[in-house]
């Protein structure tokens, strides 16, 4: 961590504190934070400089773009805490800026729903990267019925109506209206009274505090904007004792994905994705790869397990 009087002196500057106030909450790249503030590229990108050099930000590559994030000696230093909290308050830039901010993420959030909104009716024939009967028979086969379930990023719902057939309860959660509304009409022809769709988004999961034995991300977390923060709603909603599985791709280079399945993320390294379960608070954590595509571009799928103590 740099010395006090120096972040003091990053701190000066009203648009890195602007932009470390943006970097709360969520990630962002270069251009977004240009569309929130009004500002050219290479300001910016100077003053992300100062803000890496000071430790206060880190950068993430994915794919063309770098993702910038508060550092997490930011979150753990109560000083730097109380002086953003203060400078939010007294900043009078900042509910234009918080504004942006929350278009800027809707933007975000329209292009993966639209894409989503699409495909209601056809997961089930269309190939979509890394969903293959033998990954998810992989985890199904770790479960231990009876169990409350929430399938997290649900879909339209194979996987949830799956689950249902044994589960005591299934929470099938999605952020594409049509698809809740497809996944209803599915679990009422079939009888699945057991299984309740709810229109929500993984990052701020609709369901209470501890109160579901399993919860499963299948194919979801690449379509998160922040991952690590899907992962510890994941462990809000989980009562102790329970469990998280999350099956995702292994970080590929398939730029592609970007714009045919309207990925944010293409897939994750493995160690950094149990270090996010670890990080998240669960513990046991367990990885594999169970699933590798023979066509190109040779999709891995990747199973991730831990519990809640």
């Amino acid at each position: 961590m740099a010395s006090i009087l120096k972040i003091l002196k990053v701190l000066g500057d009203a648009t890195r504190v602007r932009i470390l106030l943006l970097l709360e909450s969520h990630s962002l790249t270069v251009a977004e934070m240009q569309e929130i503030l009004g500002m050219g590229q290479s300001r910016i990108s100077t003053q992300l400089a100062q803000l890496k050099q000071a430790r206060l930000v880190d950068d993430r590559r994915s794919g063309k773009n770098n993702f910038y994030t508060l550092h997490s000696n930011v979150e753990s230093n109560t000083t730097i805490r109380q002086l953003l909290d203060a400078a939010r308050d007294e900043l009078e830039e900042w509910p234009k800026d918080e504004a942006a901010l929350r278009f800027v993420l809707e933007k975000r959030r329209d292009k993966i729903r639209a894409h989503f909104d699409d495909l209601a009716g056809r997961f089930g024939r269309d190939f979509v990267p890394g969903r293959s009967w033998k990954s998810l028979c992989e985890a199904m086969l770790k479960l231990l019925p009876p169990m409350v379930i929430a399938d997290l990023g649900a879909g339209e719902g194979t996987l949830s109506q799956l689950l249902a057939q044994r589960a005591v309860h299934v929470y099938a959660i999605d952020n594409s209206e049509k698809m809740v509304a497809y996944g209803k009409q599915i679990a009422e022809e079939n009888g699945l009274e057991n299984l309740e769709y709810r229109l929500g988004d993984i990052e701020q999961i609709p369901i209470e505090d501890a109160c579901v034995d399993l919860a499963v991300l299948s194919q979801a977390l690449h379509h998160a904007e922040n991952p690590e923060r899907a992962i510890r709603e994941a462990f809000r909603i989980v009562r102790p004792g329970g469990r998280i599985v999350i099956l995702d791709l292994v970080q590929h280079n398939f730029e592609e994905a970007r714009e045919l399945y309207a990925d944010t993320w293409l897939g994750f390294p493995e160690v950094e994705l149990c270090q996010w379960l670890e990080q998240a608070g669960f513990k046991s954590v367990e990885s594999s790869i169970v699933d590798r595509s023979e066509e190109p571009p040779h999709f891995q799928t990747l199973l991730a397990m831990a519990s809640k103590a």
